[in-house]
């Protein structure tokens, strides 16, 4: 295959002043647009989440332009002067080292202080990890929640898993393969053993994998390996009165309730008249 990209179809110059976001591969560079390669090649300057890794996209499609790093690291000293550089008519194009810029990352940040600043965007779609896990999990995709990583923060991680538990929409969660066999432990703590789900690894890559079924299955798959490659989860919401699920999340609130200092009376009452039940309904979850 000639993987050159040919000068004759560089079509769309960049207009001076615009900042592009530029969607690129999550994996396989095959999947980067024309479009995208186009503005790569004619904007000022590339703002990269890893230089190394745009390098790799410049090198594969014969691009050369002039590249600076962008990141979680130095983004808050990195903004004022890109926005300084639009405002003086360069043109702009960011990537993150795979994927929608914006998408847990500080592309998010380049794109308010700009907006702040009267300065256009024109986004260049691209691949999205998020995006390409849904829609080939079979799980419903017509109404879902992104949650990105989740908190380290035990606290805040509660509060966002109970929130999931409870969620009737699918749920996307990013994890890294160090931290995934605890991430699904805390998921099926929360949400049951059955709830399905689809664990999508290494994405549009050679080894790319799609492990579902429920949580107990994929616990136990991934229990004994070695887990590595980048991860997109997918989990199902519940049913809009799943009565098991109902009853699960109200025995943890009980709980909750007693171990932060209330009677099991006054903790039953509270929580039936929240849930529109009898008192004696709540005293049965224990």
């Amino acid at each position: 295959m000639n993987n050159n990209f040919s000068l004759s179809h560089r079509k769309e110059e960049p207009e001076k002043g615009i900042l592009y976001i530029v969607g690129t591969p999550i994996g396989n560079l095959n999947d980067i647009s024309q479009r995208a390669l186009n503005i790569l090649s004619n904007v000022t300057l590339v703002a990269c989440e890893d230089t190394r890794q745009t390098k790799k996209i410049m090198s594969k499609f014969n691009i050369s332009n002039k590249l600076i790093s962008f990141n979680k690291h130095n983004s808050s000293i990195k903004i004022t002067k890109m926005v300084k550089d639009l405002k003086e008519g360069k043109s702009m194009a960011i990537v993150s080292d795979a994927g929608m810029p914006g998408i847990c990352d500080p592309g998010e940040d380049i794109v308010k202080g700009a907006k702040i600043e009267g300065i256009n965007i024109i986004c260049i779609p691209g691949a999205c990890a998020a995006i390409t896990a849904l829609v080939s999990s079979g799980i419903p995709s017509s109404s879902f929640v992104f949650e990105g990583f989740l908190p380290k923060k035990q606290i805040d991680r509660e509060k966002i898993l109970l929130e999931i538990s409870k969620n009737e929409k699918t749920t996307i969660i990013y994890e890294s393969p160090k931290r995934l066999k605890k991430l699904l432990n805390e998921l099926k703590e929360f949400c049951g053993g059955d709830r399905e789900i689809m664990v999508a690894r290494e994405l549009t890559k050679k080894f790319e994998e799609h492990v579902g079924n429920n949580i107990n299955d994929v616990v136990e798959f991934f229990r004994e390996k070695d887990i590595i490659g980048e991860i997109t989860i997918v989990l199902k919401g519940i049913k809009k009165r799943d009565l098991n699920l109902d009853k699960f999340i109200m025995k943890k609130d009980l709980q909750d309730l007693i171990n932060a200092g209330l009677s099991l009376s006054a903790a039953s009452k509270y929580l039936a008249k929240k849930n529109g039940l009898k008192k004696s309904e709540i005293y049965n979850l224990i």
